[in-house]
């Protein structure tokens, strides 16, 4: 997870309060006594922590791991090996189950181009969430879930609105409900980490994608924390 300073004035961050969206949500699910399943879409272990830990309660999750667009490979195996550890060890009175899906970076690179010299956080990203949430939802309409959703939005370089609106525009297009969120929201990016402590989780310092490693890069060169 990248743990850089929060996305700047004008970036098209949303207006809308998804987190008291949810929260109504989630007590209208306490009311009806069941627990509905949720297909929970991770981009890593560390992202995963606190959403897992917020959403246990109210679903029956299964963490869906597509992200085509980690590179290298080895990168990739790693973040799938910490997904999977994590699940293992949290200390959660319901079951966790993982789905992966396919590594196919070929398709993330189909998507970013032309924008590969987009800044992290542009044009490029919102193309890159649209891929692994059609994937997502693509999944939660075969597998006959209730709901799905991202961890995405729990980074602060991540843009919630544009999630959110991405989500919801599959959800209409596949037939399945997304749970609209803002996981930042409560605290959750600093407990993410506070869990990742815990855990002993491998953070990583890029995003995922070989341009958000190169901004990295640049950024470590520079002295840039």
């Amino acid at each position: 997870m990248n743990e850089e300073k929060r996305l700047p004035a004008g970036s098209g961050q949303q207006r809308t309060n998804y987190q008291k969206i949810l929260d109504k949500i989630l007590e209208a699910l306490s009311g009806e006594g069941r627990r509905p399943r949720l297909l929970l879409h991770s981009c890593c272990a560390p992202c995963s922590s606190y959403v897992l830990e917020y959403l246990f309660r109210y679903f029956d999750i299964t963490v869906f791991y597509y992200n085509p667009n980690i590179y290298p490979e080895e990168e990739y195996g790693e973040r799938v090996r910490e997904q999977q550890r994590l699940i293992r060890e949290m200390n959660l009175v319901h079951p966790v189950h993982f789905l992966e899906g396919a590594y196919e970076p070929s398709r993330f690179y189909e998507t970013a181009r032309g924008y590969e010299d987009c800044r992290e956080g542009g044009e490029r990203c919102f193309r890159c969430y649209r891929l692994r949430l059609s994937e997502a939802a693509r999944a939660a309409r075969e597998g006959g879930f209730d709901y799905f959703t991202t961890t995405l939005s729990i980074s602060p370089l991540k843009n919630a609105g544009k999630l959110n609106e991405i989500g919801q525009e599959l959800s209409r297009e596949w037939g399945v409900p997304y749970l609209v969120s803002d996981f930042k929201k409560k605290n959750g990016y600093k407990r993410s980490v506070e869990l990742s402590r815990e855990y002993g989780l491998y953070r990583q310092d890029y995003c995922g994608c070989i341009f958000s490693r190169a901004e990295a890069e640049k950024r470590r060169e520079n002295g840039a924390v």
